[in-house]
Order: structure tokens, then C-alpha cells, then sequence
């Protein structure tokens, strides 16, 4: 048994671990930046703001005090999104334990550094790499909540905390996976947002299936390429991490970045799409841009990343973007 565990962050991913872990047997605090989102986790057991209709268990308690959420825990879990991470962690560190395990729940890559969420999180605290763990996989919040059978990754290059971290997220419902390509993973993790918002931007322009199934195809390549450049283990981006994630992400409904994707297919700004996602973050139109410049930096090709790119912030039609990729050179696959 876990113990006691902490997770920043009470956003639909956070708030879903945070059950997850309660119906696993730990104790957990969660914070809620929002006093009201906190006040009605402890009241109602619920969090509808961002996970409708979810029962949330007893053996979680909700706070907007950092510190108290953090005193004395030594397994916490981070889940606010990438590009505040690093603001909030300066915050956190002060209350955070010397041997805590820090769990990256966050997809996508830093914005002028180019770090990697684990990296983020080893230079603002000071602890090991080997104490940073992620965690991604096929893993829309919502299914998860509801009990839905779901697997996740669970990545650290200590293998004694990626197995109690296992332990810990053992459920009836959800069956952790570990492994040791934190890189992969978090590679894995952050592009495939990239590649979902150009399956919802075709799809909002009336493309079918095959064109869905291309970019999904094709957008994995540009991932791997990637990601064997920085090091990854292909395998890695072959399993839960990589294809699993990019596909439920791609083809789902319940998929932010996707859902993104088609309001900028129909035509919508990009601050109406926002307001359309119910305010929430889609972690790929940051997230484009510094994927770019890390694929940039190792010369790796990101045909489809670029296209995401010039649609979100150089304002290229969808219309152009698709002509632009079916106007590229053939060659093999």
C-alpha cells in the first residue's frame, strides 16, 4: 500500500489518477488551484467541472494549500499543463520531500528551453533524474474515470519506483505497464497532440477515414523519427506510449486536441476553438511550435507537425495546409 500521495494539479487527468490511486488503497490530497473546484471535491465527492457525473472515492480530500497537500508525502503526482509546470514547481520545491518520486502527468515540450517535462521537473527541484517518473498511455480521463478497462505506462529509469509507482496504480479497471524510455515516453506523449489536432482538422474539412488513417500512419513515422534521434527505444513508440496513445487521441471523441482540431477545420479562430474545448488546455498548439524547433535542432522532418504549425500560428488555411502536404515530393514509404 501506497500510503499517502499527493496530486497538483485537479484538472480531468489529475482528478482521475487521484481516484485511481484512492481505489487502489492510498490516501490522497489533491490541490485545486480554484477554491470552489477543491470545496466541492470535499462536499460532493465531484469534480464536474471536468469530470462529470464521476463519484469521486472517500480516500481523497481536496485542498488549495500546496504545502499541506505536500507535508510529509513522498510520492507526487504533477498535473498541470506543460507550460506551467515549470512556474508552479518553483512554487512547490520549498515543500517538496529531498526522496520524493515526482510523476510527470503533463504532455508536451517547453516552450524556449525545449526540455521534456521529466527534465523540466529534475532542473527546478534539484532531485535525480532517477526520482522523475511519467506516466502516459491510451488514457482519455473520462473513460478512466468511469472504470472503463484501460492500460498505462508508467516510465523511470529507477526501476524500484516505476514498480511502486505500478503497484500503487493497480486497479480493476487500470493495468500499469512499466519501462525505463522515459524519452520515448514522454516523446510519445507530447507529439501525439500535435498529430491529433491534424486528424481534427481534416476531419472538420469533411475528410474521411483514409485521410484520418494516413496522418495517423504517417504522423507515428514523424514521432519515431524523433524519437529515435533523441535516443528513444522503438519499441517504446511501438507500444502503449506511441501507438496506443496516438491512436485513442486521433480517433476519439473525448479527445481535446482533436476536438481542437475540428472547430479550426470549420473554420473557427483559434480563441473560439478554445472557448468551444470549455476553456481547457489543447496541450498541441503550444505544443507544436517546440516540437518543431527540438525536430529542427536534430534534423529530423516533421512534414505534418510544420502543417499543425502554420495553421495555429501563421494563419495558413486547413484547405492550404492539406494542399501543401499532397503537393510534397513522392518517394518510398
Amino acid at each position: 500500500m501506497l500510503g499517502t500521495a499527493a496530486v497538483l494539479g485537479a484538472g480531468a487527468w489529475g482528478t482521475t489518477l487521484a481516484k485511481v490511486l484512492a481505489d487502489a488503497g492510498a490516501e490522497v490530497r489533491l490541490w485545486a488551484r480554484r477554491e470552489d473546484v477543491a470545496a466541492e471535491v470535499n462536499r460532493a465527492r465531484t469534480n464536474d467541472a471536468y469530470l462529470p457525473g464521476v463519484v469521486l472515492p472517500e480516500g481523497l480530500r481536496a485542498t488549495t494549500d500546496a504545502a499541506a497537500a505536500l507535508e510529509g508525502v513522498t510520492t507526487v503526482l504533477l498535473g498541470v499543463p506543460s507550460q506551467s509546470l515549470r512556474s508552479n514547481l518553483e512554487v512547490w520545491r520549498p515543500h517538496i520531500a529531498a526522496d520524493a518520486t515526482l510523476v510527470s502527468l503533463a504532455k508536451g515540450i517547453e516552450l524556449g528551453t525545449l526540455m521534456r517535462m521529466s527534465e523540466v521537473v529534475a532542473a527546478v527541484t534539484g532531485v535525480a533524474p532517477g526520482q522523475v517518473a511519467v506516466i502516459s498511455g491510451p488514457n482519455l480521463a473520462s473513460e478512466v474515470a468511469e472504470e472503463q478497462p484501460a492500460a498505462t505506462v508508467v516510465a523511470c529509469t529507477d526501476s524500484g519506483r516505476a514498480m511502486a509507482l505500478q503497484r500503487a496504480l493497480s486497479t480493476t479497471y487500470l493495468r500499469p505497464y512499466t519501462n525505463s524510455d522515459v524519452v520515448g515516453t514522454e516523446i510519445g506523449g507530447a507529439c501525439k497532440n500535435v498529430i491529433a489536432l491534424a486528424c481534427g482538422m481534416a476531419a472538420g474539412v469533411g475528410l474521411g477515414e483514409n485521410t484520418a488513417a494516413t496522418i495517423i500512419t504517417r504522423g507515428l513515422a514523424e514521432i519515431m523519427r524523433l524519437g529515435i534521434a533523441l535516443g528513444a527505444t522503438p519499441a517504446t513508440l511501438a507500444g502503449l506510449a506511441g501507438v496506443g496513445d496516438l491512436v485513442a487521441t486521433c480517433t476519439s471523441q473525448h479527445s481535446r486536441n482533436r476536438r481542437f482540431g475540428v472547430r479550426l477545420g470549420r473554420g473557427e479562430s483559434l480563441e473560439s476553438a478554445q472557448r468551444g474545448t470549455e476553456g481547457h488546455v489543447a496541450e498541441g498548439v503550444s505544443s507544436c511550435t517546440s516540437i518543431l524547433a527540438l525536430a529542427s535542432g536534430h534534423d529530423v522532418e516533421m512534414p505534418l507537425t510544420d502543417a499543425v504549425y502554420q495553421v495555429c500560428h501563421r494563419g495558413l488555411s486547413v484547405d492550404e495546409a492539406v494542399a501543401l502536404l499532397l503537393g510534397r515530393r513522392t518517394k518510398s514509404e
